[in-house]
This record gives C-alpha cells, structure tokens and sequence, in this order.
C-alpha cells in the first residue's frame, strides 16, 4: 500500500514538473482540457471525431471545438469533413503536433522520479565541490 502511495506521489509530481516545464519553455501552453483532447489524437492510434472526442472525454461538442480552434491556431492538429460522411469532422495530426509530443516526452522523462534522484545526486555533488573549495582557500 505504502509502495502505491509512493509511486502515485511521483507520478503527480512527474506531471507537476513536466506541466511547468512546458510553461516555462518556448511552446505553447495548453489548458487541461486542450491538453487532453491533443494526448488522445497523438496517442490513440485510431482517427479522432469531434463527436468521438466528446464522448471520450465526457464534455460537450462545442468544448471540443474550442480546444480544436485552439490547437488548429498552433498547427498541433487541423480538422477535416470526413469525405464518406460529410456530417463528421475528422482530427488530423500535423508535423508541428507530432515534435510536440516528441518535447512532451523528453520533458517528461527529465522530470521522472529517477530524473530527480539523478538532481539530488548532483546536488550533492555541487556542494561536495563547494566544500573543497572553502576547505582548500
């Protein structure tokens, strides 16, 4: 139980740091929910409807569609008229939303629990050197 709990903790703060991290850097920044609608069209193999997003994300059709005109002004996705039903829209992917996710991985991976041990090793490292120097002066 204790391990699950531990594990849940770094998961939430990989997100934390992966979320401030994308704020803090050049690219854009997605609310939650455009967030989301992005991750399913990148990570869900099968093509994405905006009536499909709805329902997959249990929230309305024009939500979508705000989060799509958002994503659609920062080329991450576009949408299309599905050609064999012309009442559907389809999402597409784009280069531009594919090095995107590309960043959110690298990001993610640097800010992983080991990412972090990785920073108190060479915290401590930083300051093991820092002694020296006072030590040596």
């Amino acid at each position: 139980m204790a391990h699950s709990a531990e594990k849940s903790e770094d998961l939430v703060k990989t997100l934390r740091d992966t979320i401030v991290s994308l704020v803090r850097g050049a690219g854009p920044d997605l609310s939650a929910r455009q967030l989301a609608v992005f991750l399913t069209c990148y990570l869900d193999e099968n093509g994405q409807t905006v009536r499909g997003l709805a329902a997959t994300l249990n929230v309305s059709k024009p939500a979508i569609t705000r989060a799509l005109d958002r994503l659609g002004e920062l080329d991450l996705a576009r949408r299309k008229v599905d050609p064999l039903d012309r009442r559907s829209v389809l999402v597409q992917r784009t280069p531009k939303g594919a090095a995107y996710l590309k960043e959110i991985r690298t990001v993610m991976s640097e800010a992983g629990p080991d990412a972090s041990r990785r920073s108190r090793v060479e915290d401590k490292t930083t300051t093991v050197r820092r002694l020296r120097r006072v030590a040596a002066a």
